[in-house]
């Protein structure tokens, strides 16, 4: 499910604010200008819907887009979205003709990849086909060497069917303003910049800055930054949170009560019988689980017995409450104390309810990831739906 729905087919949904999508976009617009926004909207928009995404951010001002895969530049198109899109990475060699056909901009690096970008674009006709080389600076995941770039970019040059269109680079711990890795890719990237003028190489745009150096490294914003994380309101990074206040959380994950129950002290709940309960107490049962997105470690701590071990909070009735027990696939259970809560209530697991608010990087904090994981990590089972 890529496009956002407009309604809720079960007891568990996710709601995106695209105005919030529309804000984060004309906020980052404002702090990295005069530099241009291109929206990142790989994996399904960071699982926030990467059409509806998409159609919001460009409304706002950004200028293009990136993905990770043809098969998501190919939707977007599908859409009616007439954007410039970079894809990421070199592709399976089958997924060419479909990059081609959509108007999709292709990464390379490799001498191979080119010869075969200028074979599918020969046999195609038309215009030359735009190409941006990546330079791997120091992330060393892909990327032609920043020691010996100028090669590769001048195959791309020399094809008689390609047109030059970019080079960039990709930061490896800018979320970390400490460290020093960021200034130095920069210097590379400078260097191989440098480089290629002396090889009367010329570049219509270069682009390095993620969401994170936009913030934290001004000198990186360059043509374009490449804004992801950022845009659906979530920090890159615990370092720069003060960096990136005034950002707005575009997803909250929601559910509705299931079933409520009371137990007895002493007896134990959920695989594994992980969670004792110390007095008798009301337990709802919320009818979403791994299999939707919600990490089975949120439940209850297995180094920890009793009430102490008790596992993530969620909101219900705009109180704080525990997750008890082991989250299972479709299912978790929540200890409610003594409210009166009915079947059918609204359970908040990301988002507000009242005066109380759970961020997607609190559950990462929880489980030592980033806020990234969390909400690419909601399943395509829960249905999108679209506010503001």
């Amino acid at each position: 499910m890529n496009a956002v729905d407009t309604v809720a087919p079960r007891w568990a949904w996710a709601e995106v604010d695209l105005a919030a999508i529309e804000h984060n976009v004309k906020l980052i617009r404002k702090w990295v200008a005069p530099a241009a926004l291109w929206a990142v909207v790989k994996a399904d928009g960071y699982g926030h819907g990467a059409v509806s995404v998409a159609k919001r951010a460009l409304a706002a001002g950004a200028e293009g887009l990136c993905v990770a895969l043809a098969a998501e530049g190919a939707e977007l198109r599908a859409a009616g979205i007439d954007a410039p899109i970079l894809v990421f990475g070199q592709q399976p060699p089958e997924h060419l003709a479909l990059m081609r056909s959509q108007g999709l901009i292709a990464t390379a690096f490799t001498r191979e990849y080119i010869a075969a970008l200028d074979d599918v674009a020969r046999a195609d006709g038309g215009d030359a086909w735009p190409i941006h080389v990546n330079v791997d600076t120091g992330m060393q995941r892909v990327g032609v060497s920043w020691r010996q770039p100028v090669e590769p970019v001048a195959l791309v040059s020399a094809a008689a069917h390609l047109d030059l269109d970019g080079v960039y680079t990709h930061f490896a711990c800018a979320d970390d303003p400490t460290s020093p890795a960021t200034a130095a890719q920069l210097a590379r990237f400078d260097a191989v910049l440098s480089d290629l003028d002396r090889a009367h190489v010329r570049l219509r745009v270069v682009h390095a800055a993620n969401s994170a150096a936009a913030v934290s490294a001004p000198t990186s914003r360059l043509s374009f930054v490449r804004a992801g994380i950022a845009v659906y309101g979530i920090s890159p990074g615990a370092g720069i949170d003060h960096l990136v206040r005034g950002l707005r959380p575009a997803l909250a994950l929601k559910a509705r009560v299931s079933h409520v129950k009371t137990v007895e002290a002493g007896s134990f709940i959920s695989y594994g019988w992980r969670h004792q309960f110390s007095q008798p107490t009301n337990v709802i049962t919320v009818p979403c689980g791994y299999a939707d997105g919600v990490p089975r470690r949120l439940g209850t701590r297995s180094d920890v017995a009793g009430p102490d071990g008790a596992g993530a909070d969620v909101l219900v009735g705009g109180r704080r409450r525990p997750i008890v027990g082991v989250v299972t696939m479709d299912q978790f259970m929540v200890d409610v104390g003594d409210d009166d809560v009915l079947v059918g209530d609204e359970v908040v697991l990301i988002g507000r309810q009242g005066d109380e608010r759970i961020l997607a990087t609190e559950w990462a904090d929880r489980l030592g990831t980033i806020g990234y994981e969390i909400v690419c990590g909601i399943s395509r089972r829960i249905p999108r739906v679209a506010v503001g």
